[in-house]
């Protein structure tokens, strides 16, 4: 599957300027033959904008999406802020192309003051969306840099990890560096799309890419708005979990708190 990703600095604030941004990119990503589009964190609203994302997240974001899904016949991962039952979530729903939702991650993992002044933590560590012959795990930002939740998704047999980010300064070694290991370290394929330029109090760093099980970066977009691609197939996953076994080998029992070394040392 060929998949894209929407690297920008989107309108923030104004629902509207985004979703004639998403249907432009949707139709350049359909020309280049992708059948998936991942968009960024709280691409809809923007992230850094104070109150309004609240007041946002009571509208009705997601309907718009599922129509733009539905007319290019294109499957979607839109961040945007969720509000149920009181409390507020930095979410990313995965549309099918046909307009169905077929899956939402709630950011697990808060970064820093904004995200813990505005949102809930979710709870679970990533979740899974079967789409067009693949697992697709979906997480949010800061969520990819804990091995644990990347390691919980390739052990539940995701081919394609998908990344919606707000990743800013001084964070660019994530980018260029925490990714490859990921993908290297559980054989899977991950799609990292981050805003550019700046928003409110934060400057983005860019650098959105897709990278395959063996760490290499299949495309990337340093700075400016663009999208990168990436073909996807299951079949790699499997020759590289063959021959890098990390998920085989794993011993699972040994990964508990670990407590002092016995007093015994006769060894």
């Amino acid at each position: 599957m060929k998949i894209s990703g929407l690297q920008t600095a989107g309108t923030p604030g104004d629902v509207e300027a985004n979703l004639r941004e998403l249907d432009a990119a949707c139709a350049r990503a359909r020309a280049e033959g992708a059948e998936l589009l991942v968009t960024t964190e709280l691409f809809l609203t923007g992230y850094d904008i104070g109150d309004l994302v609240r007041e946002l997240a009571r509208t009705d974001l997601l309907s718009p999406v599922r129509e733009l899904a539905a007319r290019h016949g294109l499957a979607l991962v839109v961040g945007l802020p969720e509000h149920e039952d009181g409390a507020y979530y930095n979410s990313a729903f995965f549309v099918g192309p046909g307009g169905e939702v077929l899956g939402r991650h709630r950011k697990s993992h808060l970064f820093g003051a904004l995200d813990r002044r505005y949102f809930t933590a979710g709870d679970r560590a990533a979740t899974l969306v079967d789409f067009g012959g693949l697992r697709i795990a979906l997480l949010i930002c800061y969520d990819v840099e804990f091995p644990e939740t990347v390691r919980a998704a390739a052990a539940a047999g995701a081919d394609l990890v998908a990344v919606p980010t707000a990743q800013m300064e001084p964070f660019a070694f994530v980018a260029d560096h925490v990714l490859r290991v990921r993908a290297w370290e559980n054989q899977v394929y991950l799609a990292y799309v981050d805003h550019v330029g700046v928003e409110g109090s934060l400057t983005y760093v860019g650098r959105s890419c897709v990278v395959a099980p063996s760490g290499e970066v299949l495309d990337r977009a340093e700075h400016g708005t663009r999208l990168v691609l990436g073909d996807v197939d299951p079949k790699t996953v499997a020759a590289a979990r063959a021959a890098n076994p990390y998920l085989d080998d794993r011993r699972p029992e040994l990964y508990v708190p670990l407590s002092p070394a016995p007093e015994d040392r006769s060894w």
